[in-house]
């Protein structure tokens, strides 16, 4: 297990998180919700748990596809975005706890799914551990992580400008949802956790922004960031950013680029 700061962890204030639904949902979040309620193949009626849930757009999801006679619950550590999340439905049942003690009947869920959280979490193999524990034989697990940093359209761009205008915390901070983006990288999380991958595909999307000014306020103010850049920081940086990230926005002003992601299923 290793320690990690809130940022390291993906921690968010209660403006941040309201910021994040409101901005980062639709531009980026909202659409992988469906595709990985989907690749986890939830039918109607089944019991499905989304770990690291967020402001609930994986959950959500999966209870649009479970249905009436369905069970979905979402766990999350971070009770500003949990608010969110609850506000959003009263037929999910929202939970706070960690990913590493899942406060579940061994094999409770159908399938468990997590969406872009495994990255936060300081014991990955133990989180991993605890979603096989709450599947019940015969069940799966879809999990959703970043490609690379490298390999990532607009962020690998983005974090070098961060770091020279803002400083090496900012960029790490950034960079942080991309550290599990090599191809072995969940493989061997499995793997200490006595799990393997049954399948590994990559599901692609798009990250859409109304401007590049909204980009970055989102970016900034929508996340770990939200602490760390003053407003002259961000004004520097966006004065930066309109040649150095110029590739990425369109004739009308608007701002798009690939968003790779690996999709892995687990069969515990």
């Amino acid at each position: 297990m290793t320690a990690m700061t809130k940022t390291q962890a993906g921690q968010v204030a209660a403006t941040a998180a309201e910021i994040y639904d409101r901005a980062f949902v639709p531009a980026l979040f909202g659409q992988f919700g469906p595709m990985l309620a989907e690749a986890a193949a939830i039918a109607e009626g089944e019991s499905v748990l989304d770990v690291g849930c967020g402001t609930g757009v994986a959950a959500l999801a999966a209870a649009e596809r479970a249905g009436p006679s369905g069970q979905v619950t979402g766990v999350d550590i971070n009770p500003g975005m949990l608010a969110v999340a609850r506000a959003k439905s009263r037929h999910v049942d929202w939970r706070q706890a960690p990913a590493e003690a899942l406060p579940f009947m061994d094999g409770s869920f159908d399938a468990v799914l997590s969406q872009f959280a495994l990255m936060f979490l300081a014991d990955r193999a133990g989180a991993l551990r605890e979603m096989a524990r709450v599947t019940r034989p015969g069940g799966r697990i879809a999990l959703l992580v970043w490609e690379s940093l490298d390999r990532s359209p607009g962020y690998d761009r983005l974090v070098p400008l961060l770091r020279e205008v803002v400083g090496d915390e900012a960029a790490e901070a950034l960079s942080a949802p991309f550290v599990l983006g090599e191809p072995d990288d969940i493989a061997a999380e499995l793997d200490k956790a006595g799990l393997a991958v049954a399948e590994r595909r990559m599901l692609t999307g798009t990250a859409r922004h109304a401007s590049l000014d909204d980009w970055l306020d989102t970016e900034i103010g929508g996340w770990t960031l939200a602490d760390m850049v003053s407003a002259d920081q961000l004004r520097r940086l966006k004065d930066a950013a309109r040649s150095r990230l110029a590739r990425h926005i369109g004739p009308d002003g608007r701002v798009a680029f690939p968003a790779p992601a690996h999709l892995v299923i687990v069969l515990p």
